[in-house]
C-alpha cells in the first residue's frame, strides 16, 4: 500500500547533485508523512572525515540504510552514541521519526530499542520491503525503498494522539508532567506507560532531551561559543551549572568541547 502524495521515483526526495557532495542534508518529508516523520536525511562521508561520529540524544528514532552495511533501526538515545566512521564516499540515507511516533509506526514498544542500533530485519521480520534493503543496492534504490517502507508502516499504524500532544507540550522546559498528563486526558501513570511505548522513555526524560536539543541548536547557530549563563536562561535551564551538568550527562562533553566538536572542518559542506 502506498500513501497518497508519495512519488515512486527512486530519486524523488534526494536532489541528484546531493549524491556527489560530501556532508549532511535534511529534507521535509511528503505531506502524507509529516505527522509522524520529522525529516528525510542523507550523509555522504567526505574523503577526510572530520569529527568523532558523536550522535546526541534528540528524542527521535530512525530507519537507516548505509552503503555496504545495510538497513537498521536507531532507537532513541539517553546519552551520547559514537558511531563507527564509514568509509570515505559511503552514502547513508535515513528517515527520522518524530518524538512519540516511532513506537506506533514500528508496531512495538520503543523502549525495547532504547540506546540500541538493531538490524531492520530483526525489528520488522515480516516486512518484505525490509529484506530488500540490502547492503549492495544503489543509494537511489535504497532511498526509494526506505520511503516506500515508511509509507506502508505509517498507513498500517495508529498514532497515539495524546502522546504526540504531550511531546509537543514537553518542549516547554517549564511544563510539569502532572499538568501535561491532565491536559492530554491521561493519568500520570498512563502518560508514563504510553510515553515509554511511543517515545522510548518517560515524559521527564523526553523533556530533558528536548531541552538539551534546544541548547544544541543554539550551539550550532553560534560561530563562537555563546555566553553560557545567557544560553542557560534562553534554553530553559535553571542556571549555567545546571546546563553544564546536563550537557556532560547527555553528550559526554562540556559545552565548550561540544561546540568545538560540532564545528564543520575544512572542505566539509553541510547541505541545505
Amino acid at each position: 500500500m502506498r500513501l497518497a502524495g508519495i512519488r515512486p521515483s527512486p530519486a524523488s526526495w534526494v536532489p541528484s547533485a546531493a549524491w556527489l557532495a560530501p556532508g549532511y542534508a535534511e529534507w521535509q518529508p511528503p505531506a502524507a508523512l509529516r505527522g509522524q516523520v520529522a525529516c528525510l536525511w542523507m550523509s555522504v562521508i567526505p574523503d577526510r572525515p572530520h569529527g568523532s561520529g558523536l550522535i546526541l540524544p534528540d528524542g527521535c528514532s530512525d530507519l537507516i540504510w548505509e552503503q555496504g552495511t545495510g538497513a537498521s533501526v536507531a532507537g532513541p538515545d539517553t546519552g551520547p552514541f559514537t558511531a563507527a566512521e564509514p568509509a570515505p564516499g559511503a552514502v547513508i540515507v535515513g528517515v527520522r521519526f518524530r518524538p512519540a511516533a516511532g513506537g506506533q509506526v514500528l508496531g512495538m514498544p520503543l523502549s525495547e530499542l532504547r540506546d540500541q542500533r538493531v538490524p531492520l530485519a530483526d525489528v520488522l521480520p515480516g516486512q518484505a520491503a525490509s529484506s530488500r534493503l540490502d547492503a549492495g543496492m544503489s543509494p537511489t534504490e535504497a532511498a526509494a525503498s526506505l520511503l516506500d517502507l515508511t509509507g506502508r508502516l505509517v498507513t498500517d499504524s495508529a498514532a497515539d494522539h495524546a502522546i504526540a500532544h504531550a511531546a509537543t507540550l514537553l518542549r516547554d522546559p517549564a511544563a510539569r508532567t502532572e499538568e501535561v498528563a491532565g491536559l492530554v486526558g491521561l493519568s500520570e501513570r498512563q502518560l508514563r506507560r504510553r510515553s515509554h511505548a511511543a517515545a522510548g522513555y518517560g515524559p521527564k526524560t523526553l523533556q530533558r532531551v528536548l531541552r538539551f536539543q534546544r541548547f544544541v541548536r543554539l550551539l550550532d547557530a553560534s560561530p563562537v561559543l555563546p555566553d553560557l549563563a545567557d544560553a542557560a536562561v534562553r534554553t530553559g535551564y535553571a542556571d549555567q551549572p545546571h546546563l553544564t551538568r546536563e550537557c556532560r550527562a547527555l553528550s559526554g562533553q562540556a559545552p565548550a568541547a561540544l561546540h568545538r566538536l560540532r564545528r564543520p572542518g575544512p572542505g566539509i559542506s553541510h547541505l541545505a
